[in-house]
C-alpha cells in the first residue's frame, strides 16, 4: 500500500500524458492548473523519496540539492543567451531599416530641392505672372498644369519626409528599448555566470564529500549498486503504472526502426551493456563534452524528467510498443514531463550530474521494463 502511494504522482503523470483527446478540449486555464498541481504532487513525492531510500546521507541529499541547482542554472543562461542571440538579432534589423529609412529620407530631401528649384526658376510670384501675361492660352494653360503638378509633387515629397521622420523616431525608440534590455540582460548574465561558478565549486566539495566516505573501492561499488536497486524499483513502478493506464500508450514504430535509430550524442562508448560497475551495466556510457546537446532517437512522449541517485539528472522517453529509453547524467533538461518530442528534438544537455568525475551520456533502451542492448538499436558507425 505504501509502494502504491507514493508513485500515485507518477500515475497521474502518465494518466495525464496519455488521457483520450476530451483533455485537450478543456478549459486552457483549467487544464494548466491542474499541470501545476501535478507538478508539486510530483515534486513532493520526489522529495520523500530523497528524504527516505534514494539519499541515505547528508551527503547525497546535499549532491541532490547542488546539481538541481546547477541545472536550474543552465537553463536559466541558456534563455538569457538565446534572449540576448534574439534581441542582437532584432537590433541588427532595426539598423538595416534605419539606414534604409534614411537612405529613403535623403532622397525625398534631394527630390523637393530639385521641385524647389524649379519652383524658384518660375520666380517669387509665378501665379501673378501668368494672369498677367497676355499669350497665347493654350500655354497658360500648360504652364498651369505644370505649376499644379509641382506643388503637388513637393506636398507629397513633404508628406513622405514627415512619415520618415516618424518612421525613424519610431525605430530609434525600439532600438533604444532593445539596447536597455540588453544592457539588463548583461548584468543578470554575469550573476548567472558567478552563481554557476559557485554552485560547480559547491558540487565539487560534495563530491569530494562522498568520495571521501569510502574506506574501498569494494564499498564504493556496493554503494553504486545500491543505488542501481534503488533506481530499479523506482523504474519498475513507472512501468507498472504505465502498464495500467486505460489508454495504451500509442505506436511510434520504433520496434521497425531497430538498427537504424541515430545516436543521442555523438561520442566514443567508454563502457559497454553488462560492463558491471554499479549502475552502469544496463546501458552504455558515451563520453563527450559537457553541454553538448542529447537527442532523442525516436518520437515519443517524455515520462520522466528529475534527478535520480546514482543516474543524476535523468529523462525517460516512452516510445510506445513498451519501448523506453533512458538518459543519464545530463548537464540539464531541454524537455519536461508530457512533452512530445520527435527524433532528433533536443531534450537534454550533456553532464556529469550524480557525482560522475567526468562528462558522459548513460543511455538505455527497455523493453516492457527489461533493459536491452541500445547498440542493437543505434546504427552502426
Amino acid at each position: 500500500m505504501q509502494r502504491t502511494r507514493r508513485y500515485s504522482a507518477v500515475a497521474v503523470l502518465l494518466a495525464l500524458c496519455y488521457a483520450p483527446a476530451g483533455l485537450a478540449q478543456q478549459d486552457e486555464s483549467t487544464a494548466r492548473q491542474q499541470l501545476d498541481a501535478i507538478g508539486q504532487e510530483i515534486k513532493s513525492v520526489a522529495e520523500r523519496l530523497t528524504s527516505t531510500g534514494q539519499a541515505r546521507d547528508s551527503a547525497g541529499r546535499e549532491l541532490r540539492e547542488v546539481e538541481t541547482e546547477l541545472a536550474a542554472t543552465h537553463q536559466r543562461l541558456d534563455v538569457l543567451q538565446a534572449e540576448r542571440r534574439q534581441l542582437n538579432d532584432e537590433t541588427t534589423q532595426l539598423l538595416e531599416h534605419r539606414d534604409r529609412l534614411e537612405a529613403e529620407r535623403a532622397s525625398q530631401y534631394a527630390a523637393l530641392g530639385q521641385q524647389l528649384s524649379a519652383l524658384y526658376r518660375l520666380g517669387p510670384t509665378p501665379q501673378l505672372k501668368l494672369l498677367l501675361n497676355q499669350g497665347n492660352p493654350a500655354e497658360l494653360d500648360r504652364m498651369q498644369a505644370y505649376m499644379n503638378r509641382l506643388t503637388e509633387a513637393r506636398n507629397r515629397r513633404l508628406n513622405d519626409i514627415a512619415r520618415l521622420d516618424t518612421a525613424l523616431a519610431d525605430t530609434q525608440n525600439a532600438l533604444s528599448e532593445r539596447q536597455a534590455r540588453l544592457d539588463l540582460l548583461a548584468e543578470e548574465l554575469e550573476d548567472q555566470s558567478a552563481l554557476l561558478a559557485q554552485r560547480t565549486t559547491e558540487r565539487r566539495g560534495v563530491v569530494s564529500n562522498l568520495d571521501d566516505r569510502y574506506g574501498s573501492e569494494e564499498e564504493r561499488l556496493a554503494d553504486l549498486n545500491q543505488s542501481r536497486e534503488e533506481a530499479e524499483s523506482v523504474l519498475r513502478n513507472i512501468q507498472a503504472e504505465m502498464a495500467k493506464l486505460a489508454e495504451p500508450t500509442p505506436t511510434t514504430h520504433i520496434v521497425s526502426t531497430r538498427g537504424d535509430l541515430p545516436w543521442p550524442v555523438q561520442g566514443s562508448i567508454s563502457s559497454d551493456f553488462h560492463y558491471r560497475d554499479g549502475v552502469h551495466y544496463n546501458g552504455i556510457v558515451i563520453q563527450a563534452s559537457a553541454g553538448t546537446p542529447v537527442t532523442a532517437v525516436h518520437s515519443g512522449r517524455v515520462v520522466f524528467a528529475d534527478w535520480m541517485r546514482g543516474f543524476g539528472n535523468l529523462l525517460i522517453i516512452d516510445h510506445g510498443d513498451q519501448i523506453m529509453t533512458l538518459h543519464a547524467h545530463l548537464q540539464q533538461f531541454s524537455a519536461r514531463p508530457g512533452q512530445q518530442v520527435n527524433r532528433g528534438d533536443e531534450i537534454g544537455r550533456v553532464g556529469d550530474s550524480g557525482g560522475q568525475s567526468r562528462a558522459a551520456l548513460y543511455f538505455e533502451v527497455r523493453r516492457g521494463g527489461e533493459p536491452i542492448n541500445p547498440q542493437r538499436w543505434i546504427a552502426r558507425r
